[in-house]
């Protein structure tokens, strides 16, 4: 890999405009910065997850852009070289999502490396985040924490996700839609025990709501207060007493045919599987694939 430096203000030495990633309010529309307020005013061409919410933020800001781009997961194939085109030939480009920054959980990581790629400077005008404003108010440890996103939507992709976040020490945040926040809650239990959550949502808006319990008490209040909105789930991390309980060499008692058959149980590939072990056992994974021959 070769080195590279952005200087970020340095007008356009070589013609080219640059790529602006400016935050949105997430509820509230206070959550929005002078500063993105003026950059959007400035910038040649806006580019929107969704042309149309934009509009409205734009009107209520007295925005008037030159020029406003559609830019989303499924056109991004064909948008994206487009829109690094233009800022080639020297437009400033302003990429805003639907809510908070974009480019997390967002098609605009996509464009952020294709800006790199061609040497375009690439700007963050920071603003209101739903995961890290649902972290602070948590009450959970802050120190160290781990963003997941959205999990899959099948089940035995999310078994495998979430086996792979089960030791993780620092709080867990997730994004969960309403209609599938409670199986996420499910899946948890099942791969993390019942730790406690927070559930955050309508961020920043009026009917913001946090719920603070374990996973079993929050799952109970979600079958009698049915979920509305968008949510971050806040979980926390694994404690001390289970990072011993894992050290405890958990499979010591099982042979290396039982150990890849635990993991194969849990729905992944038998190459995975041996690789886990080999993991676990602090071995070369050829030993394992010998050992089962």
């Amino acid at each position: 890999m070769t080195i590279t430096n952005q200087s970020s203000f340095q007008g356009k030495p070589d013609g080219k405009g640059k790529l602006y990633l400016v935050a949105t309010p997430i509820g509230n529309l206070e959550d929005m910065t002078y500063r993105a307020v003026r950059t959007l005013k400035e910038c040649d061409i806006i580019a929107a997850e969704d042309t149309r919410q934009t509009r409205k933020l734009l009107s209520h800001f007295e925005i008037t852009p030159s020029q406003l781009y559609s830019y989303h997961e499924h056109n991004k194939a064909a948008s994206g070289p487009e829109l690094i085109r233009f800022i080639v030939e020297g437009k400033n480009l302003a990429l805003v999502s639907d809510a908070g920054l974009p480019a997390i959980s967002d098609p605009g990581a996509e464009l952020v490396q294709l800006a790199i790629e061609q040497g375009i400077a690439v700007i963050p005008v920071p603003g209101a985040n739903a995961a890290l404003s649902a972290l602070i108010a948590s009450g959970l440890p802050t120190t160290s924490f781990t963003f997941a996103g959205f999990l899959p939507r099948e089940r035995k992709d999310i078994r495998n996700v979430l086996a792979g976040l089960r030791q993780v020490q620092g709080s867990l945040l997730l994004y969960e839609s309403p209609h599938r926040v409670e199986k996420t809650l499910v899946h948890l239990q099942e791969a993390f025990g019942n730790r406690r959550v927070v559930l955050a949502r309508e961020l920043t808006k009026r009917y913001e709501e946090f719920v603070r319990g374990t996973i079993e008490e929050c799952g109970v209040w979600l079958k009698e207060h049915p979920p509305l909105g968008e949510y971050v789930i806040v979980v926390e991390g694994e404690s001390r007493a289970e990072a011993e309980l894992a050290g405890a060499a958990w499979w010591q008692e099982m042979s290396i045919a039982d150990h890849v058959n635990h993991y194969e149980a849990e729905g992944i590939s038998r190459k995975e599987a041996m690789k886990k072990a080999a993991a676990d056992r602090n071995v070369p994974k050829r030993d394992i694939y010998n050992s089962l021959l």
